[in-house]
């Protein structure tokens, strides 16, 4: 598939489903003046058409229009099911790459709960009140920590990692 072959599927779908709105409303629409003619006493507010074949054909678009939805439905819930997986498995694959990493720099225990606080984007601020520790020390254990990575700061420390996962399949096969 080309990539406007892909980008057209959606576009597609997307105005079937505005179509079928639009279908819908005016199928409402029919049946709102259907009754309130009816109620009204004026069954041949239509000037004599056959009010009856309308109504099958209004009843079977909105039934298609119902098929059609369900459909729709079903692909969303997938997606979002494989989505959910998807998510996982990179969130699985990063901690699996930090521990990785973090042995492979030998790293403390005290200097790994640094690193993941600081790679979670708290501040030194942040990560000296959870740890119940100077921000001096926190200041120390992250130069340790970038030192042993072989970076200059937090931001190189994090594309560290952001490449590992960009550069592999962490989804692999995705369960239907």
């Amino acid at each position: 598939m080309t990539k406007d072959q892909i980008s057209a599927a959606p576009r597609r779908r997307v105005l079937t489903l505005w179509g079928l709105l639009i279908l819908q409303a005016s199928c409402a629409l029919f049946f709102l003046a259907d009754v309130i003619s009816d109620l009204l006493g004026m069954e041949d507010a239509l000037g004599g058409v056959d009010h009856h074949n309308i109504e099958l054909i209004v009843v079977l678009a909105l039934g298609l229009g119902v098929i059609f939805i369900g459909f729709e439905i079903r692909r969303v819930l997938n997606r979002h099911r494989r989505m959910e997986f998807q998510l996982r498995a990179a969130s699985g694959a990063f901690w699996e790459l930090l521990e990785e990493h973090f042995d492979g720099w030998s790293l403390t225990p005290s200097e790994r709960d640094v690193a993941t606080l600081a790679i979670k984007g708290l501040s030194i601020a942040e990560i000296a009140s959870i740890r119940q520790t100077k921000q001096g020390t926190i200041k120390a254990q992250c130069n340790a920590i970038y030192a042993k990575a072989g970076v200059s700061g937090r931001p190189q420390l994090l594309s560290l990692f952001i490449e590992d996962l960009m550069s592999e399949d962490l989804v692999g096969q995705i369960p239907e």
